[in-house]
């Protein structure tokens, strides 16, 4: 077992179990992205390890990126750092199970799709919820969301941000299986990676370093697009509006400006 302030590792057999713990609802910043990034690589490097199961404490899995140490101190939001541990995500070699409970919003939707699977229930939700903030898609999402679930349905959650559950998300595709309560998710996280994890290990990584190519570069290139066009929008009156939308929970009154 090995830990860091707000990551857990425990391993079970020949999977191991990384859990998010960051009170409330587990927003993610650039230190904590790179930490998750620097473990997921060590666990590249143990022999013993052959699946990956992604998890959180708390009631949501990942509601976002918290970039509000910018908002408190006047600066303009930058998420590059953020993003380049981000990246690093999709160069890992054992397979990755997300078990997502709860909210998986934004930045924590980039993160499910960082994994090969997905596993959700009842109370599950995901959004992609950029738009509604005033701002342009990132984490390398306008490349991973359309690949897995298809332009017209990616399409169709980036310009609504609308919520969807568990079972939507199965039938859509976004996700693999669903569990039947919520308390279930870990647990059928958990056997679909020991699953995996009874196939050969070599014939496993070789057969997902083929199927995945070069995706690493590709989403990496999709995000630099991404940021470009963030960092422009970030300095709009539709992206404040948004932000103070969320913040007081009523619908943006967006001004295209």
């Amino acid at each position: 077992m090995s830990a860091t302030q707000d990551i857990r590792i425990v391993h079970d057999g020949a999977v191991a179990l990384v859990e998010m713990d960051r009170p409330p609802h587990n927003f993610v910043d650039a230190g904590f992205m790179q930490r998750l990034a620097d473990d997921l690589e060590r666990l590249d490097k143990v022999d013993a390890c052959r699946a990956v199961v992604l998890m959180s404490a708390g009631k949501n899995f990942c509601a976002g990126a918290d970039f509000s140490g910018a908002a408190k101190s006047g600066e303009a939001v930058d998420p590059s750092a953020f993003y380049v541990h981000a990246m690093r995500l999709f160069g890992t070699s054992k397979p990755i199970v997300a078990a997502v409970n709860g909210a998986a919003v934004g930045a924590g939707l980039g993160l499910t799709l960082a994994a090969d699977f997905r596993v959700a229930g009842p109370g599950t939700r995901f959004s992609a919820n950029f738009n509604r903030l005033g701002f342009h898609p990132g984490f390398g999402l306008t490349l991973t969301l359309p690949r897995l679930i298809g332009e017209q349905k990616a399409s169709l959650l980036f310009y609504t941000g609308r919520r969807i559950g568990g079972e939507e998300a199965a039938r859509i595709g976004l996700a693999d299986e669903v569990a039947a309560d919520d308390e279930g998710i870990r647990t059928r996280a958990i056997a679909l990676a020991q699953e995996i994890a009874a196939s050969a290990p070599l014939a496993v990584e070789s057969t997902r370093a083929a199927l995945r190519a070069d995706l690493q570069k590709r989403v990496a290139l999709a995000n630099q697009d991404e940021l470009s066009i963030q960092l422009r929008q970030f300095r709009t009156e539709d992206f404040k509006e948004g932000v103070a939308a969320m913040a007081q929970r009523r619908l943006p009154a967006f001004r295209r400006c």
